[in-house]
């Protein structure tokens, strides 16, 4: 196997990361909670560990639990929203749950077999050992939650750049948040394993910084 097949499906995985993880990043600067994505990917770490006490590593349930996991913390972001300026920023709220699910699950990992690996996976990511099965579904599940972000985009872009638009149009901000961090959430929770924490964030915000900072006017759609 030369060098180019090695890394070959590394670089699609990536691409197939980054695609979608850049888009969302500019809703996360828009909004002001730039590490929510590392709070959800712990709550869904949460999630898969407490899976582990009830069925094995290779159980598809673990997915179940660990999306269970996500729709909590997607219903907690949605339900404590602050209006900008606020005495309490929800980044604070984003640490504190952040915090309360990593000393979760460093507990839950202490009482199942090869949890601190998976710990470290959650870390490091496989991107290394991706296969191209694996980058077939990961592309397969994000084509869907980009239709579906595409299809809600005018309620989403609004609520994220034109929060006070969303609020005079009689919208209900906190159900359609709750969406949001929910189809926000599966795609961190798919993208970790695969890329890990660090990869993840980077191609999370890095890009959506520098969309920001060189064609700020242009992000968002202006109506004439």
């Amino acid at each position: 196997m030369t060098g180019l097949q090695l890394m070959l499906p590394p670089f699609v995985a990536c691409m197939v990361l980054v695609a979608m993880l850049s888009y969302l990043g500019l809703h996360v600067i828009a909004r002001e909670v730039i590490f929510v994505d590392l709070s959800l990917a712990q709550i869904a770490a949460l999630g898969g560990l407490v899976a582990l006490l009830f069925v094995g590593h290779d159980s598809p349930l673990r997915w179940v639990f660990a999306l269970a996991f996500t729709a909590v913390g997607a219903f907690l972001f949605a339900v404590t929203r602050t209006a900008r300026g606020g005495r309490v920023p929800q980044e604070a709220i984003i640490g504190i749950v952040y915090v309360v699910a990593s000393a979760g699950a460093i507990l839950v990992a202490d009482k199942v077999p090869g949890g601190g690996e998976e710990i470290e996976k959650s870390l490091v990511g496989s991107i290394l050992w991706v296969t191209w099965a694996g980058i077939a579904r990961l592309a397969a599940v994000y084509a869907v939650l980009g239709a579906f972000q595409y299809a809600l985009r005018r309620k989403f872009l609004t609520i994220s750049f034109q929060p006070e638009e969303a609020e005079r149009n009689g919208w209900s901000i906190r159900w359609w948040d709750f969406w949001f961090y929910l189809s926000f959430g599966i795609v961190i929770t798919l993208a970790v394993p695969v890329g890990g924490v660090l990869m993840v964030f980077t191609f999370l915000v890095v890009p959506a910084v520098l969309a920001c900072g060189s064609h700020s006017r242009a992000i968002f759609p202006q109506d004439p």
